[in-house]
This record gives structure tokens, C-alpha cells and sequence, in this order.
């Protein structure tokens, strides 16, 4: 049997690909919405408003940063012209060619977190928007077998409230990541302080909204070339049906023409569904 597909993968190399068509940066976040226009004409500045606000919990001295799951480097390279010293983990062989180009500075690491063999020590171990693809197991521990004592944890990322039951229960819904309760208690046995915590949910929400109707964008025209094709070429429709059909399973194109077509991925349930949490943990001093 071949390996499988890494569809996270492809997801995230095509989001930068699209990302910096859209607005010329290589962000793969959310936007910070306050004051905007949800419009794609603002992704950009909210994005940078993001940017700021994760900052904004930086502490000023200079820090030797392990930028876990790091996108496009773009991030990293801010830090560095911060005076920083940064690594990347990025586990994306396309990923990890654009940290390089976009962030010469840093050194790349180009695995999964739970592959890393780094050893620190680091001041800040930073998550922006990738905490909840490492196991929970996994990602706290580690952290603290690399930060020194006094250093910080630093995660800005989605939750899942207690209203989703899963995706057998709830279809596909915006959002992602751990169970905040999960979480929680994976916190409650760990020496990790906690010295800030932030939802900022409503802040983001609206970058649901703003993919949400990019997708009908592109659901609209391939609606449109399908009728066009049925009507006008039929065998080819029916070829192509048949290749889809032979390609992907049925559960994958429903939920493939629900993405293009409809309307439920939307800002009102990422806020049922999620939170959005910007996170200060420390290690302690003694561990």
C-alpha cells in the first residue's frame, strides 16, 4: 500500500501560494478585525494587526525564539529584525524553502515538532496557529525540556469549546484544535505557569467569514463551467464525473461541494465552535 496523502500539507503550501496572491504577504493566519471592513481589500492589515498583537507579548530583550510550525518565515524574519535569534520547525519540505529564502537568518529545521532534536535552551517557544496540530502529549512536555528556566510558552491558536462533539456529530465546522477542557487539564498537570491569557474570538471570527466567500467565488464558476459542460458536452461531463467519482469518495465530495457552495462556515459558528486564545505560560525557575 502507497503512503498516504498528506492533505495538510498540500493546504498549507496552496494557502501561502494564495495567501500572497491576495494580499502580497505570506501570512497563513487569522486577521485581527477590529475597526475593518471584513473585505479582502483589509486581509492584509488585519493580518499585520495580528502580527502586532501577538507581539505585544514579547518581552523586550533580546531572545533566542523557536518558531514552531513557522509558515512561510515571514513571522520569523519580524523577529529577527527584532534582534532576535530564531529557529524554525516547519515540517514542510515547501515551507521550509520559503523560511530559508524569507528568513536567511534563522536556521530551519524542516520536521515535525515531535521529530525535533534540538536542545535548547530557548527563551520562548512560539505557536502561532500551530499548537493544535502536535498532541497535546507532546507539545507541552517538550517545551519545557527546551526552554530554560524562567522561559516562556507563547500560543495564539483556535480551541474547541465543549459544543462540538466532533465531526461525526457536527459536520464540518470552522476552526480546529484541542478541546479548551483538554487543554486545561493537560495545564493542571504540568509545572507551566500561567501569566496571561486573552480570548480574542470575536477579533478573528470574521476571517471565517472572508475564506467562507472566497470558496462561493470559486464554487460559483465551477457551478457555472459544470452546467456548461453537461449541457454542451456530455460525454465529457460524464468522463469527468466518472474520474472524480473514481478519485475521490462520496463523503469527500459532499463535503468538497458543501465547502463551494454553502454558506455554514461562517463567523456565528467559529464563535460556538471555538475559541481563540492567545496563551503566556513560564516555566519555573526551580524546574
Amino acid at each position: 500500500m502507497g503512503e498516504k496523502i498528506d492533505s495538510k500539507a498540500i493546504g498549507l503550501d496552496t494557502g501561502v501560494a494564495l495567501i500572497t496572491w491576495l494580499t502580497g504577504a505570506e501570512n497563513l493566519h487569522y486577521g485581527l478585525w477590529d475597526g475593518l471592513e471584513v473585505a479582502a481589500g483589509n486581509l492584509r492589515q488585519a493580518q499585520d494587526a495580528y502580527t502586532a498583537k501577538l507581539f505585544s507579548h514579547l518581552p523586550r530583550m533580546p531572545l533566542r525564539i523557536l518558531d514552531i510550525g513557522g509558515g512561510a518565515g515571514i513571522t520569523a524574519a519580524k523577529l529577527i529584525a527584532l534582534g532576535h535569534q530564531v529557529d524554525i520547525v516547519v515540517p514542510s519540505s515547501y515551507l521550509a524553502g520559503r523560511c530559508r529564502e524569507n528568513a536567511p537568518q534563522a536556521t530551519v529545521h524542516e520536521c515535525l515538532f515531535e521529530d525535533f532534536k534540538g536542545t535548547g535552551p530557548y527563551d520562548l517557544c512560539l505557536f502561532s496557529e500551530s499548537f493544535q496540530y502536535i498532541p497535546l502529549k507532546e507539545s507541552l512536555p517538550r517545551c519545557l525540556s527546551l526552554l530554560r528556566p524562567g522561559g516562556k510558552i507563547l500560543i495564539a491558536d483556535c480551541f474547541r469549546t465543549e459544543a462540538y462533539k466532533g465531526r461525526k456529530a457536527e459536520g464540518p465546522q470552522p476552526g480546529g484544535g484541542h478541546q479548551v477542557a483538554a487543554f486545561r487539564a493537560a495545564l493542571a498537570q504540568s509545572p507551566l505557569i500561567v501569566r496571561h491569557e486573552e480570548d480574542i474570538t470575536d477579533s478573528v471570527a470574521p476571517s471565517i467569514d472572508l475564506e467562507q466567500g472566497f470558496f462561493n467565488v470559486l464554487g460559483l464558476g465551477l457551478s457555472r463551467t459544470q452546467d456548461e459542460i453537461r449541457r454542451k458536452k456530455p460525454k465529457l461531463y460524464w468522463a469527468l464525473a466518472k474520474l472524480i467519482s473514481a478519485i475521490l469518495s462520496k463523503r469527500r465530495r459532499e463535503n468538497l461541494v458543501q465547502r463551494l457552495t454553502a454558506n455554514t462556515r461562517t463567523s456565528h459558528a467559529f464563535r460556538h465552535y471555538n475559541r481563540y486564545l492567545i496563551v503566556v505560560l513560564e516555566k519555573p525557575e526551580a524546574a
